[in-house]
């Protein structure tokens, strides 16, 4: 077995312990492309069904384009979406483009109504793909669990989680509490009203991500790619913090030449989402809070 074979066998295995071991159980969907690879290894572990509801958390700010292409997605492939969404703060315009800093703007437009989602106290918008059809629920079953699809190499509070990541009953996280997981031994039991973040994709890189699409041929969002304006995305976020870097790349190949070429060798693979930046430590203090 190559490199991505045992990535490929590893994660699968993951994602078939965690629906075991897990009453009720979703995995997040970023529609970005760590996220979209964990959609395809979920078909590959249950042979082209995924069992399990994907949530996607709208800021309202999402690059338009991601917004089509999930919608257009889940009814092509018939995947159960549900979409949380923090419509109390966007009507009080408690967020970045009406004037909050960036931190405040993402505990408003993401961790809440993640939290709210995944506990069942938030309203959730659901693609039924039976009924082809959207309907609203007030409330529903929490969930017990969600696979995620982070990497360690990504960013550096992330490299601190562990495959089966605990979280307290109010979803927040706290990094010296992770047990250890050696010779790949996970722990699955978790004392009740745990919350669990499962993170199949721990171990990739963003070469390995992109390696697996090209071998693969995983459709991803065009926003990847260089569409003659010689930029594009490497990271997707919400439109007023995210910026594309320059790139001639038209696709996965040409991406990975990028990647082993050294192009963006000292260039963070988040660099153009501003959250990132502001304050120093931005991002584990979300995620601390519950952000994914």
């Amino acid at each position: 077995m190559d490199r991505l074979d045992k990535l490929e066998s590893q994660s699968v295995f993951i994602i078939r312990e965690a629906y075991k071991s897990f009453k009720n159980i979703g995995m997040l969907w970023s529609i970005g492309k760590d996220s979209t690879v964990l959609l395809w290894l979920s078909k590959k572990a249950f042979f082209g069904h995924v069992p399990f509801e994907l949530i996607h958390i709208d800021t309202n700010y999402k690059i338009p384009q991601m917004i089509a292409y999930r919608d257009a997605l889940a009814k092509e492939l018939k995947l159960r979406l549900v979409v949380g969404q923090n419509k109390k703060a966007l009507a009080e315009k408690r967020s970045f483009p009406d004037g909050l800093d960036r931190l405040g703007c993402c505990r408003e437009l993401k961790t809440i109504p993640l939290r709210q989602t995944l506990d069942g106290t938030g309203e959730r918008r659901v693609y039924d793909p039976k009924k082809d059809a959207w309907e609203t629920l007030p409330s529903a079953e929490p969930y017990n669990a969600v696979i995620v699809g982070v990497r360690s190499d990504e960013e550096g509070s992330r490299s601190k989680e562990r495959v089966f990541s605990s979280r307290d009953e109010k979803n927040e996280w706290d990094a010296s509490t992770q047990p250890p997981e050696l010779w790949n031994l996970y722990k699955t039991e978790f004392a009740p009203n745990t919350h669990v973040r499962v993170h199949p994709l721990l171990d990739w890189t963003e070469l390995n991500i992109w390696e697996y699409i090209a071998r693969e041929n995983i459709p991803t969002i065009p926003l990847y790619y260089n569409q003659g304006d010689g930029k594009r995305y490497r990271s997707l976020g919400c439109y007023p913090c995210t910026n594309p870097v320059d790139s001639d790349a038209r696709g996965p190949r040409e991406i990975i030449k990028e990647l082993i070429s050294g192009k963006f060798r000292n260039i963070a693979e988040r660099s153009g989402r501003a959250q990132d930046r502001d304050g120093g430590g931005t991002l584990e203090a979300l995620r601390k809070e519950g952000y994914m």
